[in-house]
């Protein structure tokens, strides 16, 4: 999903300190060395990266370069393997009865819990390596006037993903402009105390 779509959801943030000048024309290296990698050559279960936000596949900015006038865009790249439980489900049963075949033949009666844990994971690593990781795509779009940040999804496990990421990346923590956070920052810090004295109202 992304802004280049007919509808979009985003969350919004707001970098919590001064971008250092030395940083702007680093920022496409920077891109580069945090690019994605491919994982369909291993086990992985997820891949991450940043890639070209006109082309997914792109993680050199061939296509395009990121910036776009006072703006930097660019794309964060999630791959995961999703494994059917129904399908790991029946090969780990399968290892734990061949499993059973071999200990009955040394006189043994029962699969330790320590040994089924074992299986499982071989089965959840061999499967692994035997799908291929379904890939999406997150659009980032970074104002570099003002320094808000917009980026393509809502889902709560890939924003801290996203923030931690763009840490890694550019050394710069990032903070979600939530509605509270955003009439601070419209009116300054003398409205806090009135916005936790207000009331929620109900429409229904």
């Amino acid at each position: 999903m992304g802004f280049l779509n007919a509808s979009t959801s985003f969350t919004r943030y707001k970098i919590t300190e001064p971008v250092p000048k030395e940083l702007w024309p680093e920022i496409p290296e920077k891109l580069r060395q945090f690019s994605f990698k491919e994982i369909e050559e291993s086990a992985e279960e997820r891949g991450w990266g940043w890639v070209c936000f006109d082309d997914m596949l792109d993680s050199h900015w061939h296509t395009a370069p990121p910036e776009k006038g006072a703006y930097l865009t660019f794309s964060l790249r999630l791959d995961t393997r999703r494994i059917p439980s129904a399908v790991m489900k029946k090969h780990v049963a399968i290892a734990i009865r061949e499993e059973e075949r071999k200990i009955k033949e040394q006189g043994k009666k029962y699969v330790s819990r320590e040994r089924k844990k074992e299986l499982k994971e071989q089965v959840q690593l061999k499967l692994r390596a035997r799908t291929l990781p379904v890939p999406a795509e997150f659009h980032v779009v970074w104002n570099m006037q003002t320094n808000d940040v917009y980026f393509a999804s809502t889902q709560a496990k890939v924003l801290e993903l996203f923030v931690d990421y763009f840490a890694q990346s550019f050394g710069l923590d990032l903070e979600p402009m939530t509605p509270y956070a955003l009439a601070i920052s419209l009116m300054g810090d003398d409205i806090a105390e009135k916005l936790d004295t207000v009331e929620p109202a109900n429409f229904a």
